[in-house]
Formats: structure tokens, C-alpha cells, sequence
């Protein structure tokens, strides 16, 4: 399929779908125009309506809002795009940030898409790159995984995946949550540069900078409150396959590398080299130990 959009001609048959920022904390992060758009158009879909009213009232804005949120999304985009092929204008917004992006959005911007209609996407805030720029990781290239998996067995599998990665990484975490995934990096990652970013542009907005383990450390005597964006530095080990990089060890010299190079514990340094190896850890502690 080809399609060619020019988004601001004016003989477009269908409506268009606008995908508007919204601030991630302070109000006056919105623009200009995504006010005006808001104002505009003939409906608002919004992933919380309450959270959405809130924001338009501030603006004083009375565009009438209609529900779209990850549970309603296959009802709710139906109408939608009877709407958008009505000839109406649809601006479609998240709680917060940018729609699409950790949040609901994909398939209705695909939807729409498929059925020719214009999608115009707007500029505004979002969580990662504003933690990004001022994190002291590198920027250049960059990898956003967004939210793990809540799921440990799945979640570590995903970590596993990012190993090798050498860009710096990007990760949306709640705070009920954040020592278990702090602990997890920490054990595929090893002891990497970290940084936590929470409460972005808000008044209690803070970075914690440092390695993985002082993040830990950190987390154990605070209160953990907010939602978080994590930034771990990418991997500088030479590219390599996960199944390849440990070949030429021994069992007991892959225990060793992670004791010495990536400074785990034994034990953690024994139950990595067993995943590695797909062994049983009890396995790799009798051998390592001469038992």
C-alpha cells in the first residue's frame, strides 16, 4: 500500500485525526497550537476523560470529550473513525505526554491510516526525552523500551534482550515497582551508569545520578513516590551474540568475569552464568566450588 498525505490541503474528504500532547506535569508546557487545536476540533478522545476535563477547563476549553482508553479502544475507535469518515476532526489525547507512545493511540492512528483519513501529529511533551537531555547519559543514539513486563520470569527476558545494546536505555517504571526492576538491571545489566528521573516538570521534579546499586541504595532509604523514567547506560563490550560472548570460558572463568568485571556477588554471579548456560544454578555452585 502507497498512500501519499499532504496534511494541510484543504479538499480532504474524510476528517482529520490530531494527536496532541499534552503536558506531563506543568500546564504551561502545552503550545500554542495545541490549545487551538483543542479548541477546534469537533471532538476530543481522551484516554481519561476527568483528567482531560481538568486540563480543558484550566483553558477554558468546551470541545465536547468522548472515551478512549485501553479497555474501550475497540468499541470506542469503531466510532471514531465513523466520525473521521463523517468529515469530523478528531483530536485525540493521553493523560499525559504524547499519545502512542506508552500509551493508547497506535491502532487508531493505523485505523485511520488504512482508510485514507489525514493524521496530523503535533510536537509537545514527553517523558523520556525531557529525562533524556538531562540525564548525563549519552544522547546521540538512544533505545526507548517504555514499560516492562510486570511479569518477573517476562520481564527478566526482556532485560536479557537488551544486553548488548549499546545505546543508552529509557524505561517508564512505576513506584511500587521500581526496587524489583532496580534489582533485576542490576542483575542482567551488572553495574552500569544509571539515572532516575521522577515528577518531571513538576514542583518535586528530581534526578537521582549515579550506578544501579547506589539507585538501589537510594530506594531502599526513601519513600518511593511519583512515576519514573529510568536511564541506564547502553553495554561497552564489544557487539556480540548473548550465545557467543562467554564461549571461550570456562564455567568457573564465566562466574569469575561476572565477580570481577561486572561486580556481582557470587551467588548472583553464579545464577547469571546458569542462565547463560541454561543450567541449573545449584549445577554451576557445585562445580564452581569443587563440590
Amino acid at each position: 500500500m502507497f498512500l501519499q498525505q499532504k496534511s494541510f490541503e484543504e479538499n480532504h474528504v474524510t476528517g482529520k485525526l490530531y494527536i496532541v500532547p499534552t503536558p506531563i506535569g506543568n500546564l504551561e508546557d502545552i503550545t500554542f497550537r495545541a490549545l487551538r487545536v483543542l479548541r477546534e476540533v469537533d471532538i476530543i478522545a481522551a484516554e481519561d476523560t476527568r483528567q482531560t476535563k481538568k486540563l480543558l477547563n484550566h483553558f477554558e476549553i468546551a470541545t465536547p470529550v468522548v472515551s478512549y482508553h485501553e479497555h474501550n479502544k475497540i468499541t470506542s475507535g469503531k466510532k471514531i473513525m465513523e466520525w473521521l469518515l463523517e468529515g469530523k476532526n478528531v483530536a485525540l489525547v493521553s493523560d499525559a505526554g504524547t499519545p502512542a507512545i506508552s500509551d493508547p493511540g497506535y491502532e487508531l492512528v493505523a485505523e485511520a491510516i488504512r482508510e485514507n483519513c489525514v493524521v496530523i501529529p503535533l510536537p509537545g511533551a514527553n517523558a523520556a526525552l525531557t529525562a533524556l537531555i538531562a540525564s548525563g547519559l549519552p544522547t546521540e543514539h538512544f533505545y526507548f523500551f517504555g514499560f516492562l513486563n510486570r511479569n518477573k520470569k517476562e520481564k527478566r527476558k526482556q532485560l536479557e534482550s537488551l544486553v548488548h545494546i549499546r545505546d543508552t536505555l529509557i524505561f517508564y517504571e512505576a513506584p511500587h515497582r521500581l526496587q524489583e526492576t532496580l534489582e533485576m538491571m542490576y542483575e542482567v545489566f551488572g553495574n552500569r551508569r544509571a539515572v532516575l528521573s521522577r515528577e518531571l516538570t513538576k514542583r518535586f521534579e528530581e534526578f537521582i545520578r549515579g550506578d544501579i546499586e547506589s539507585l538501589l541504595q537510594w530506594g531502599k532509604e526513601h519513600e518511593i513516590r511519583g512515576e519514573f523514567c529510568i536511564l541506564v547506560e547502553g553495554t561497552k563490550e564489544e557487539s556480540q551474540s548473548k550465545e557467543e560472548w562467554w564461549q571461550h570460558f570456562s564455567l568457573i572463568e564465566h562466574v569469575n568475569y561476572y565477580i570481577n568485571e561486572k561486580q556481582l556477588t557470587p551467588k548472583e554471579a553464579i545464577k547469571q552464568t546458569a542462565r547463560d548456560r541454561n543450567m541449573n544454578k545449584r549445577e554451576v555452585y557445585k562445580e564452581y566450588h569443587g563440590k
